[in-house]
């Protein structure tokens, strides 16, 4: 390590394994409260539980999220192993999980070019029961849409309650917009996803007709369908009674879809009929939709999910914290991202999340190289998350030369210096501090000790071959 003349340092270089580095933190905590916005750092939630000096504790989410962890997507009606895929989460060292939904009762992956797979998936469960008479357009008993089928309400809540048990919270997804948006009019089968929607005239019993339907499409995220728009707030309150005891809960709106007035209505809904119930829980709406980032940051939800259109891609910028932001993969690359996006999503004040292939079931390769990196990043980000002070911790591009740090000046800094072995700066406030240089990939302290920092620019030289994070505590 390399400091500049300006102070004198002491280094003690350490050997931890990662099961003895001091960043291990322990996982598996059940969910103390619902979570609610932070009220003095509003780019985290808080769940009410409080640091040793009497503050509000932070609560940073991340995690990875796969298309069927709540209905199953499969050829052959193969079943989900959502126990493995907590196991999973939990080797990580991850806390949150999108739980998908999907409205039709196909997915042709031919849709997702070269990660799909190159055919059509059988979706079920379904929140509303098929009871005909008559078939649908997949073979199956039409659906009765004033009807509910018990076993989707019993695996959602089940699945919401495992994940709590394990301190992971499961943010259910109310309603899903890219089949119809997008995907429905890609492939060699156009119109795939409209044709096999429960509100497809042709798959229910109950006589019911979308704004602008035709052979090929249709439109039921809007306020243009009272009827539906009815049958849509029953499905959410059944969602809200199912769930609502649970503290490891979030909502979101929708995927990639909606109309603007219709994402807010579905706020208002869940808002009010939660106003009637013992726990209150955030709601999110994302990115990649019909809305943008301004219209999100206006709206009434909690949380929102800025997308590669607002500006939030491969460097995604600070975050001014006038909502929570869940900044996730899915609605930058689809499936894509680096280990170095992530550290630059956390260290701007961000929480990152990533849609992950996980066992190449639906799209993509599970054996694919460029997943895992990801993953273990979403972990460490997390271990520091818990060492830090991060209720007190604000992005301050400024103060690095990297652009990358997390700090409240003159106590804590927290930097990443993605280029290997590449000299950096950082504008420190006078005083002695404690110093760890930390491998970002392996999660383990490399050297350590003390210096003194002069007010203005002090530069570092990381001791590793390839990026570093430097943290910085006062004595």
């Amino acid at each position: 390590m390399e400091l500049t003349h300006f102070f004198r340092t002491t280094i003690v270089k350490l050997a931890l394994s990662f099961s003895t580095a001091i960043l291990l933190a322990t996982c598996g905590e059940a969910a103390q409260a619902p979570l609610r916005p932070h009220p003095d750092n509003p780019r985290y939630f808080t769940d009410g539980t409080r640091s040793a000096d009497g503050s509000l504790k932070a609560v940073y989410l991340t995690g990875s999220h796969t298309w069927n962890n709540l209905v199953d997507l499969s050829r052959r009606d193969e079943t989900f192993d959502f126990e493995g895929y907590l196991n999973f989460l939990e080797k990580h060292h991850h806390n949150f999980i999108r739980l998908w939904t999907w409205e039709s009762t196909w997915w042709d992956t031919r849709a997702n070019k070269s990660l799909g797979k190159g055919f059509i998936l059988q979706a079920a469960p379904h929140p509303w029961a098929r009871t005909g008479p008559g078939k649908a357009l997949d073979g199956k008993p039409k659906f009765d849409l004033t009807k509910f089928d018990p076993a989707y309400f019993q695996r959602l809540r089940s699945r919401v309650a495992a994940a709590g048990e394990r301190g992971i919270y499961v943010s259910v997804m109310l309603f899903e917009g890219w089949g119809l948006t997008r995907g429905n009019r890609r492939g060699p089968e156009k119109g795939w996803a409209w044709r096999s929607h429960p509100f497809n005239p042709s798959n229910n019993v109950n006589s019911i007709k979308a704004k602008e339907a035709d052979a090929l499409s249709g439109r039921v995220h809007t306020l243009a369908n009272p009827r539906i728009n009815e049958l849509q707030a029953a499905y959410i309150r059944k969602v809200v009674d199912t769930v609502n005891d649970l503290d490891n809960v979030l909502y979101e709106v929708i995927n990639e879809g909606g109309e603007q007035a219709w994402d807010w209505w579905v706020v208002k809904t869940i808002r009010g009929h939660e106003s009637t119930k013992p726990k209150h829980h955030p709601i999110g709406i994302t990115g990649h939709g019909a809305e943008k980032l301004g219209s999100m940051l206006a709206s009434p939800a909690d949380w929102i999910s800025p997308g590669r259109r607002d500006g939030y891609g491969k460097n995604p910028p600070a975050w001014e914290g006038k909502k929570i932001s869940l900044l996730d993969s899915d609605h930058i690359w689809g499936v894509g991202g680096s280990d170095v996006w992530v550290w630059k999503a956390f260290l701007g004040g961000h929480n990152p999340i990533f849609m992950d292939p996980y066992d190449g079931s639906v799209l993509g390769r599970p054996d694919d190289p460029r997943w895992e990196p990801i993953r273990n990043a979403l972990g460490q980000t997390r271990r520091l998350a818990e060492r830090i002070n991060l209720q007190a911790m604000l992005p301050h591009p400024e103060l690095a030369s990297t652009g990358f740090c997390l700090a409240q000046p003159g106590t804590e800094y927290l930097s990443y210096q993605p280029q290997p072995r590449a000299t950096f700066s950082l504008t420190l406030e006078p005083g002695s501090y404690r110093f760890e240089w930390i491998d970002p990939a392996e999660g383990k302290i490399v050297q350590q000790g003390e210096l003194k920092g002069v007010a203005g620019t002090t530069e570092f030289k990381p001791p590793m071959n390839d990026a570093a994070v430097l943290y910085l505590r006062a004595q």
